[in-house]
């Protein structure tokens, strides 16, 4: 393979990106993290007989995003309104015990679930210090194998009537508690602000590419079919990766060599805006109906094709 000038400073600037974002113990470490789990924390229980959940955890394994083990080895969702709409007793309990939770671990403010709109019922709100704060912790917890989004300073977590106390709701309360702890412990106040300053400067080719909802998927069938259509015949064709289009709704896997591979591919299209998580050697990349406009769905294929490519140069230095 020759390799070109463009290849190497291609390949600087990527890892650059990924150094910025990093927390600083990883900044020269990040490709001797080991992808291996540390196990479960036991839940502890105060003197009411509810979760202690800060006095859980000691320490924390490595973050996804530096290529540690993801805290779930398959995605956690919020449930559909069809969900909450047929248990909202069941449901507010849950939201209630996440809350409560995340408040314990953070000391950072809830939203209560009054403010939370309609459509936004399935998710629980947590207010972070700064936009930049909340899209970080979006890009590490769903590496985390757990989905979040965020709106401004507001990140929201994944919710559901059906959520039970050490499986689920343990799991959010965890991502949150671990990548929190990395954020706040690992992450100097000037590489925080910088993180803030790229967020919020954010235009229609840096924004970040988010899979869909579960109802977007069921609201406009023919057009999230067609999205996965092209993706996935694009990616097969200029990478020669097979594509796994049915998995997730809102996301396309694509088949690994490895787990290396994988964690590579996943942090490289993370720092080109580009939400992705792994299972094992299958990288998972969003699909959206809303791809359609705008370039949007170009820009997906061509930057897994760039990073594809990179990664093979990465590979002969």
């Amino acid at each position: 393979m020759s390799i070109t000038l463009d290849d190497v400073l291609g390949l600087e600037a990527l890892e650059a990106k990924l150094r910025a974002i990093l927390p600083e113990k990883y900044r020269d470490s990040y490709d001797e993290v080991v992808p291996v789990s540390m196990g479960s924390a036991g839940l502890k229980y105060d003197a009411d007989g509810r979760v202690a959940w800060n006095e859980m955890w000691a320490t924390f394994c490595d973050l996804a995003m530096a290529g540690g083990p993801p805290h779930r080895g398959t995605l956690l969702q919020p449930a559909t309104l069809t969900d909450v709409n047929a248990n909202p007793e069941a449901h507010n309990r849950v939201i209630e015990e996440i809350q409560r939770g995340i408040s314990l671990v953070t000391k950072l403010p809830m939203i209560p679930a009054s403010r939370i709109s309609t459509g936004n019922s399935c998710w629980v709100g947590m207010q972070c210090t700064t936009a930049g704060m909340a899209g970080w912790l979006v890009r590490a917890i769903v590496m985390e194998n757990i989905l979040a989004r965020h709106e401004g300073r507001i990140l929201y977590l994944p919710g559901g009537p059906d959520f039970r106390i050490g499986k689920e709701i343990k799991n959010v309360i965890t991502a949150v508690a671990k990548t929190c702890h990395y954020w706040m412990g690992h992450m100097p106040p000037e590489q925080q602000a910088a993180i803030d300053s790229i967020i919020a400067a954010g235009s229609i080719d840096s924004e970040l590419l988010e899979p869909a909802c579960a109802d977007s998927v069921t609201g406009s069938p023919v057009e999230y079919r067609q999205v996965i259509e092209e993706v996935s015949r694009q990616i097969t064709r200029r990478t020669g990766r097979a594509c796994f289009p049915n998995r997730y709704a809102g996301w396309i896997g694509v088949d690994c060599p490895d787990v290396r591979t994988a964690i590579w591919l996943m942090r490289a299209m993370i720092v080109e805006n580009v939400l992705a998580r792994r299972e094992e050697t299958v990288l998972f990349l969003p699909i959206n109906p809303d791809f359609r406009s705008e370039g949007r769905i170009i820009r997906l294929i061509q930057t897994f094709e760039r990073v594809h490519h990179l990664h093979s140069v990465k590979k002969f230095e």
